[in-house]
This record gives structure tokens, C-alpha cells and sequence, in this order.
């Protein structure tokens, strides 16, 4: 390990400078969301179409009763669709909206792993000199040689996605 990553370890004990991370793939690319957020994750199945929303909104799932959103979140950050494999998970997530708690699932090419970071090994997400909304970016970590981007997803969809998502799953 090197001397960056001394304060980066597998998910085991974490203080309250850590944080716990869930890390997808998306295009070969590892992606992080707390793991506090994560309600659970699915294999995937197929969605029931909701018509008129966009294309990343694959429809919704009955999870236990409870009709839950799902996006596709490669077509969401406009990265090409792929066709769902053995390895397509959907994570169920409990995001905060203008419109309270909901839950919401998002189709990932496959989970990679968990990790506690602390909090001080974040680095902030680049200026993108406003072209690019970089909102939803908790930060970037560096976990074995690698960049990791950690998602806020609270902050994932837009006021009005969230609206729509929430249409549809009433």
C-alpha cells in the first residue's frame, strides 16, 4: 500500500473522519456513494415502462409493495447504452429531495467494492469552469493507484428529475 493510501482501507472500522463508500463501475470507470444511502442491491430485472420520461428512466420495480424509480445512470451521464449482463446490479438508494426521503434504484454496469476513506483524503472536484455542474461530485479519492469519484446522490437529478421521478412511482 502505498504511503497516499495509509489512510484508505477496506471497508473495516471506520472514526468519525471516515466514511464508507459502495464503488460501482460505470464504462470501466469506479464510482463511490455512501454506504449509509445504499438500501440495497438487486440483480437486475426488467422495469415496467413509465411513457413520457426520459430515456434514462428505465421505469419502476415493485420492491416489496413499494414502487421504486430506477435510472439507467450510464445513459444518465449521456455514456453509451450497453446491453445488461450477468454483472448489472440495480442499487437501491434513499436519497433527500425537495420532496423529503424517497428511494430510488439505479442500474450500474457492475459493483466493485466498499472502502472507508477519511474524510481529509478527498480532493474537491475540479472547476469546470461552470460548463459542467459538478454538483453531485463529493469528491475524488485515490484508492490503489486509482481515481475513485464519489457521488452525492441527493444531489444526482435535478429538481425537476426528481419530480418526475416521483410521478412515477406514485
Amino acid at each position: 500500500m502505498s504511503a497516499d493510501n495509509n489512510q484508505l482501507q477496506k471497508a473495516d472500522v471506520a472514526s468519525d473522519e471516515d466514511q464508507q463508500y459502495l464503488t460501482f463501475i460505470l464504462e470501466g470507470e469506479e464510482y463511490g456513494v455512501d454506504i449509509l444511502k445504499v438500501h440495497e442491491i438487486k440483480g437486475w430485472a426488467p422495469t415496467t415502462p413509465i411513457p413520457n420520461t426520459p430515456e434514462y428512466m428505465k421505469g419502476v420495480i415493485n420492491l416489496r409493495g413499494t414502487l421504486v424509480p430506477v435510472i439507467d445512470l450510464r445513459q444518465r451521464f449521456g455514456l453509451a447504452a450497453l446491453d445488461y449482463g450477468p454483472t448489472t446490479v440495480v442499487i437501491v438508494l434513499n436519497i433527500v429531495s425537495e420532496r423529503g426521503e424517497q428511494v430510488m434504484g439505479m442500474v450500474v454496469d457492475a459493483v466493485s467494492d466498499t472502502y472507508t476513506i477519511a474524510k481529509d483524503t478527498l480532493k474537491p472536484a475540479p472547476d469546470m469552469g461552470g460548463v459542467i455542474s459538478t454538483d453531485f461530485i463529493t469528491g475524488l479519492a485515490t484508492i490503489d493507484d486509482k481515481m475513485v469519484t464519489m457521488l452525492d446522490i441527493d444531489h444526482l437529478l435535478s429538481a425537476e428529475e426528481m419530480l418526475a421521478l416521483s410521478a412515477a412511482s406514485e
